[in-house]
This record gives structure tokens, C-alpha cells and sequence, in this order.
């Protein structure tokens, strides 16, 4: 028994990625894909294409819908889903709020579905590894906590750049390290911020470096950028030890061998699809399988932590 999959959208990440992973995942069925270029839906092989989203969700044989459309669609199309019946997966960042956030998680509790953010990289072994150490006090108390995801040479253009369509570097690749930390520290914490912002012209955050202090005493440092070289960095240091991603792909390694340090010591994954982990998953839990996936709570905290450094008073930047 496979879960029936249909996909809204079929822009880069559908194309290159998450379309093979439905594929590939034994769980997961390419039932449908819905494109306003219809001709870009057929191109990742789907039983079904279709012009129109509101014909996917039509489709009573499909079972859950992946969305993967630009941030500001993402809410209205997860009520539109659930409202037809689907359970949803949905990609980063789950809304543009904590507001909506629950509004959201609360609809699908009502309905009896599941909702959940697509943020691959909690998926991956390595990830789930350092999320083990530090949440089962291997590393002892957490102290410090360092995450960056940065790139340069978004193009002119490009949907990341239109504050409309929920663009900017917080919200397309500050969501990867906010998810290590809300796995990684204490459910119940609160947060002091210091935040530098550098704003494009159009009204986004073309940088975003984020210092939050803990009332757990633990000091966390978060850098998202579409304008500094790229890096992916992750540390996690407890009083008894660290844990440390080498090298510049802390989170979106892909089909390769990768490693962990651990102190001194060094502990080897071995290459897989995180993406076709996460399909997977999620489609196991739909069948009622024990699957692990990301829970409510941490995507409603993230979108807390979003919510604290948008407010954050421009004065004190």
C-alpha cells in the first residue's frame, strides 16, 4: 500500500529533487502534479498532470499533497487541502507566521489530518544524530550554538527578492538553523535578541545575523544571507562536549557520504536522499506506521523565533 501523492507546483526543487523522491520513496506514488505550465508538471513523469491546482485537490484519489509554491501561497493552499480531505506536506517556511502557524495545525487537528513542514534536513541521519546527542544530555548541558546558511547572487528578479511572495534570507535558509536549535535545546525557553539586518531595495532581508540569549544560559548565534559567501555551519557545544558538522554543507548534503565530529572522534553517514527520507516518512505516518516526523511544536517555535526577530525594534538593529 503506497500513499498517493499530488504535487502543487513544479518549480527547481520539484524538478531536481522532490519529485524523484516521491519516486524513489517505496511508501510514495506520483499520483498528480499541478502547474500553471502544464508542460513543467509532465516533465517529472506524475500518472496525472494538471493546469489548474484547483483540479488536483479535486482528484479524490490522491491522498496527501505536497505544496511547493512560493511562501506567501503556502497557507491559503494548506486550508485548501486539508478543506478537500488531504493530508499536507508542506515546504519552508510552513507560513509566514506563528499566527497562521496555528491556525493551521489547528485546522488539520480538526479535521483529522496531518500537516507538516517540510524542513528535509531534520531528516537527514546526521541531523537526527546531533538532535540525539544533545537531547539525550550526551553533550551535557547545551551552551553554545552556532548556525549559518549563506549564499551569494540571488538574481534580479528572482521570487526570494519580492517581500510580497514572503521573500527574504530569514525566511528561505534562516529556517534551516532555527530548526537545529529548536531540536537541539529544551522544549520551553525564552529568548533575549540582538539582531543586524542588512534590507535590499525592495524591502527584503538580504542578511540576517541573530544572536539570541537563552534562559537556559545557552548563547546562539544564527546567520542567514543571499549577500556573504556561502556557508553552512553548525556547532552544538554542551559542558561535556561538542558536536560539529565539518566542512560547508551542514545542511543540504544530498546523496553523499558525510561525517560528525564528536570531540575528537569522527562518526560517517553514508550517502542517502534526506527529501526521499522525508517522503517516506511522512508517508508512513499517513499509513500508520511509528515514522518520526517533524512535530507541530517545533515548526510553531520556529515560527516563533521568526515572528521575535521580524519585530525586532529597526532602532535597535
Amino acid at each position: 500500500m503506497t500513499v498517493r501523492w499530488g504535487v502543487l507546483g513544479a518549480g527547481w526543487i520539484v524538478q531536481q529533487a522532490t519529485a524523484q523522491a516521491i519516486h524513489q520513496a517505496p511508501s510514495a506514488t506520483l499520483a498528480g502534479v499541478a502547474s500553471r505550465d502544464i508542460e513543467r508538471a509532465r516533465k517529472v513523469d506524475p500518472e496525472r498532470a494538471y493546469a489548474h491546482y484547483e483540479e488536483l485537490l479535486d482528484d479524490e484519489s490522491i491522498d496527501a499533497v505536497y505544496i511547493a509554491l512560493t511562501n506567501d501561497q503556502h497557507a491559503p493552499w494548506i486550508h485548501r487541502a486539508l478543506a478537500a480531505g488531504k493530508h499536507v506536506l508542506c515546504e519552508k517556511p510552513l507560513t509566514l507566521s506563528a499566527e497562521q502557524t496555528k491556525v493551521a495545525f489547528d485546522a488539520a487537528e480538526g479535521l483529522g489530518l496531518l500537516l507538516v513542514e517540510a524542513a528535509w534536513s531534520m531528516w537527514h541521519p546526521r541531523m537526527q544524530r546531533i538532535v540525539q546527542l544533545a537531547s539525550t544530555g550526551e553533550l551535557g548541558e547545551i551552551q553554545e550554538f552556532l548556525g549559518t546558511f549563506t549564499f551569494e547572487g540571488v538574481p534580479s528578479g528572482n521570487y526570494r527578492l519580492d517581500p510580497a511572495l514572503g521573500g527574504g534570507a530569514l525566511l528561505d535558509v534562516g529556517v534551516y538553523p532555527l530548526h537545529a536549535l529548536v531540536g537541539c535545546v529544551p522544549e520551553e525557553f525564552s529568548v533575549d535578541l540582538d539582531i543586524d539586518q542588512a534590507m535590499s531595495e525592495s524591502g527584503v532581508d538580504l542578511t540576517t545575523q541573530a544572536r539570541l540569549h537563552l534562559s537556559t544560559g545557552a548563547r546562539a548565534s544564527i546567520v542567514a544571507s543571499f549577500a556573504m559567501p556561502e556557508s553552512q555551519r553548525l556547532l552544538v557545544r554542551g559542558d561535556g562536549c561538542e558536536a560539529r558538522v565539518p566542512g560547508d554543507q551542514a545542511f543540504t548534503s544530498w546523496r553523499e557520504a558525510t561525517t560528525l565530529k564528536i570531540d575528537d572522534a569522527t562518526e560517517v553517514f553514508a550517502p542517502t536522499d534526506a527529501y526521499r527520507d522525508m517522503f517516506e516518512a511522512v508517508s508512513g505516518k499517513i499509513l500508520g506506521c511509528p515514522e518520526w516526523v517533524l512535530p507541530p511544536k517545533a515548526s510553531s517555535r520556529v515560527a516563533e523565533l521568526i515572528d521575535a526577530v521580524i519585530a525586532f525594534p529597526s532602532s535597535r538593529r
